[in-house]
């Protein structure tokens, strides 16, 4: 029943409330699709009504935006869009502005020892939905690319973005940023293993804050790479600062 289409009257219903959410937003496409983690294709069809909703890309749709786009009664709104649900630490808006924005992100590449993988994170505030949301871009294996909530919880005061697909968790763990914004931390996966089989994996992981223009160098990074050498520094500061441990 998950993945069952919408009806045609709901199908085009939610395509008139995407829409209307990308123009009072000013988000493109791509940013939503990002967002939902669909493909760009997919959402577009869907919108030109070449393809009917899915009941699972409409769900997720929901969850970028924070919005009800099926037909029905609408859930009772939240007290306050500027406060996080407690489950998520109950942070204000005005107190995590700072962690707004775009990040180089920087992890081992899980394939080719030795080489890092380096992709976009943007983090940033869900109007509609009272919360932080990220989303990651640029990616080399763009199917693959995480997007979920923010938490911030006081007791610990460390940062998580968490994603919840179906009930499979994926978890970056981040600690307290430096004086330069950048954020370190442990990222907790799955890799996928022999056959259809999908291993448990950890490793450190940076993000480093970029200038809105910036258009750092992306991909799986080689240590033959100009910006390699950066880089390594880079990642290798999430153990190096005791940001993360590997006990032997």
């Amino acid at each position: 029943m998950f993945d069952r289409d919408l009806l045609e009257a709901e199908t085009r219903e939610v395509g008139h409330r995407v829409r209307e959410q990308l123009a009072r937003r000013r988000i493109s496409r791509q940013a939503l699709a990002d967002m939902a983690k669909i493909s760009l294709s997919t959402l577009e069809k869907s919108l030109s009504g070449t393809r009917p909703f899915t009941l699972a890309t409409t769900v997720r749709l929901e969850e970028a935006l924070g919005v009800p786009l099926r037909p029905g009664p609408a859930p009772a709104p939240a007290v306050s869009h500027d406060l996080a649900p407690e489950h998520m630490g109950a942070y204000a808006r005005a107190a995590v502005r700072w962690i707004e924005g775009r990040y180089l992100t920087l992890r081992p590449s899980f394939g080719s020892p030795g080489d890092i993988f380096a992709y976009v994170t943007t983090i940033r505030w869900l109007d509609e939905a009272g919360h932080l949301g990220f989303a990651e871009s640029q990616r080399l294996d763009a199917r693959f690319e995480q997007g979920g909530h923010v938490s911030m919880p006081n007791l610990s005061g460390h940062i998580y973005l968490v994603t919840n697909v179906a009930g499979q968790y994926r978890l970056v763990i981040l600690g307290r940023p430096t004086i330069e914004g950048s954020l370190y931390g442990l990222l907790t996966t799955l890799q996928v293993g022999k056959g259809s089989q999908l291993v448990p994996v950890a490793c450190p992981i940076a993000l480093a804050r970029l200038d809105p223009d910036a258009e750092p160098a992306i991909g799986r990074i080689n240590p033959d790479a100009a910006v390699y050498p950066d880089y390594r520094e880079a990642l290798d500061g999430a153990i190096s600062g005791d940001f993360v441990r590997f006990p032997g």
